[in-house]
This record gives structure tokens, C-alpha cells and sequence, in this order.
């Protein structure tokens, strides 16, 4: 038998749930104070949109026989054939070893040197010499990358650079460091401590200088000496940051710069030089294969999350902080 409309049961309509009535008020009121914060927030937001992630979108084209007259949705598919051709490729395996042994150096080298730089500014107590310290390593991070390869060059040039006639001059003969692999991984690594380290000195400066004054009175009444300052002080302080840095550099392991690489490569170095980026660069666009650069790329992108999610799973383990 079937009920008229008149004598259906009514519909329960459940209210919406208090927690979330409350949060959408809170963004509401949020929404209305700060509006100009908002606002400028806004400008930021569409350009991530649009250059970080609608490009996401074409990441297809390593799943494709990518053709620039079809374009992106109309060439062929082509499933994991990419992917194949890479893995089977002879080259791979040491791509992927230049590129980790590359980064993991440069972090490993690069990570303690701004907190050693940051600790020893604070505690030094004439202005004047932390002003010019901090000038002379925060200098050369604007210094583009193309200069810094160039005076790379000069200094070590065998006939023309300082190193090389210094050489000369003691009689160990004319040493092409740029042409030896072996010293290629060495130069990239000095060249970058040296662009950076007083750049990221600032950001472990800034953590120091919002530490608890009275952890220091602490100290010195029970009669800590500086070492023991910095030991149970400045360092517990610093592992936040040191922590977060850590993570984000981890994260970026495989996404090292393709720039200064580049630049320093030779034919005689390409040994240890060659590395994802580069062969991403030659591979796509100079032999014109798009799909081949983009699976290279995507398998690259897809490894540095897999790394950072391990990465801050870890840290949250050990040490209770990390990017969320």
C-alpha cells in the first residue's frame, strides 16, 4: 500500500554540528577583521595556483608519446613505457648516484656551518665586527650564479687563476682542477658553503635572539662557562629551526640546482657533473624529448616527497617537531 503525501513521515534534517557552525563563524569574524591581510594573501595564493599547481596537470606527458602538433591531451598513450625505457636505460644508475652523493654532500657539509657562524656571532659582543662578519657571509647569496661560476673559473684557471700560478710558482706544475671529475664535487660544495652559509647564519640569529634571557642569568649563576652556555642553551634552542631546515633540505635531495652544474660541467668531468637536472635539460630539450624529461622529472618529484614525508615522520619520532 502506498502513502499519499499527506500522510508520508516527515524528513529529519539533522542541524549542522556545532564544531563545525563554530569554525565557520570564527573564519567569518577572521574574514571580517583582517580583511586586508586576506587580501594581500590572495595575490600569493592564485600564483601558486597557476604556476605550481594547474602545471601538475601535465605531468601526463610522461605517460605519453608527447608530439608538439597534438599537444598534451591529444598524443598517444603510452602507459608505463616511459618509466621502462628509463629503468632500462644504462645511464640511470648513475645519474642517480652523481645527483644523491652530490646533494647528501652538499647538505652534510653545508648544515652545521650557519650554526657554528650563528653561535660565534652571538656570543661576540663588538658591533662593529658583527656587522662586518655578517656583511662579508651575507654578501655573496646575491651574487648570481653565473658570476660566482665565472670567478670559480678565474680562480682556478691553470694559466691565468690565482690558484693555478700559485701552483706554478711552488712548481707543482699547471693542475686543471675543472677538468678533473674527482674535484668536481669538491668545488660545487665550496662555491655553495660559500654563497650561503651567512645567508642561513640569519635565520639560526633570529632564533637565538628570541631565546629566554633569564636561561642565561640561569646558567651563569650556577657557574656555567661559555662552552656549557652554548652546549645546554644556544643548541636545544636552536633544534626547531635546525630541525625544520634539516627536513626541507632533505626534501629537496634530488631536486639539487641545475645551474651551477651546468656551468662547471666540461666533457672531462661528466663523470661525477652529470646529474638529473642536467640530463633533464639535454634529454628534453635539446634532443627534443619532452615525455623522457618529463619521467625523469616526475620520477625525481615523486622520490624527494617519498624523502620528506620519511624525513618529518622521523623527526616527529625523535624530537617531537616537524613541518606538520
Amino acid at each position: 500500500m502506498k502513502l499519499s503525501a499527506e500522510h508520508a513521515p516527515p524528513v529529519e534534517i539533522s542541524p549542522p554540528s556545532p564544531r563545525s557552525t563554530d569554525a565557520r563563524s570564527r573564519f567569518v569574524r577572521s574574514l571580517r577583521r583582517y580583511w586586508q591581510l586576506y587580501l594581500l594573501l590572495l595575490l600569493p595564493v592564485i600564483w601558486f595556483i597557476v604556476f605550481r599547481y594547474v602545471p601538475m596537470a601535465n605531468a601526463v606527458i610522461a605517460f605519453k608519446n608527447y608530439n608538439p602538433i597534438d599537444g598534451v591531451w591529444g598524443s598517444p598513450w603510452v602507459g608505463v613505457d616511459n618509466f621502462t625505457a628509463l629503468f632500462r636505460n644504462p645511464v640511470f644508475p648513475k645519474l642517480i648516484g652523481n645527483t644523491f652523493i652530490l646533494a647528501v654532500y652538499t647538505l652534510i657539509a653545508s648544515f652545521p656551518l650557519p650554526i657554528i657562524l650563528a653561535i660565534l656571532l652571538n656570543e661576540v659582543r663588538l658591533r662593529f665586527f658583527t656587522r662586518t662578519v655578517q656583511l662579508v657571509t651575507y654578501a655573496p647569496y646575491f651574487i648570481s650564479t653565473v658570476v660566482i661560476v665565472s670567478m670559480t673559473i678565474l680562480l682556478l684557471s691553470p694559466r691565468v687563476g690565482i690558484l693555478g700560478r700559485t701552483l706554478s710558482f711552488f712548481g707543482a706544475g699547471q693542475v686543471d682542477l675543472l677538468a678533473s671529475a674527482d674535484f668536481f664535487r669538491h668545488i660545487y660544495v665550496a662555491t655553495d658553503i660559500w654563497t650561503t652559509t651567512g645567508y642561513s647564519a640569519v635565520i639560526y640569529l633570529a632564533a637565538l635572539a628570541s631565546v629566554d634571557t633569564s636561561l642565561y642569568e640561569a646558567a651563569k649563576i650556577d657557574g656555567a662557562s661559555r662552552l656549557q652556555k652554548i652546549w645546554y642553551v644556544d643548541l636545544p634552542s636552536l633544534l626547531p629551526t635546525a630541525t625544520i631546515i634539516l627536513i626541507l633540505g632533505v626534501g629537496n635531495i634530488m631536486a639539487i640546482g641545475f645551474e651551477k652544474a651546468f656551468l662547471l660541467q666540461n666533457a672531462l668531468n661528466l663523470s661525477t657533473s652529470e646529474i638529473i637536472p642536467t640530463y633533464v635539460y639535454k634529454t628534453g630539450i635539446l634532443n627534443a624529448n619532452f615525455s623522457l624529461g618529463a619521467t625523469i622529472g616526475l620520477f625525481n618529484a615523486v622520490i624527494s616527497l617519498v624523502l620528506l614525508l620519511v624525513v618529518n615522520g622521523i623527526s616527529k619520532r625523535v624530537t617531537g617537531s616537524g613541518l606538520w
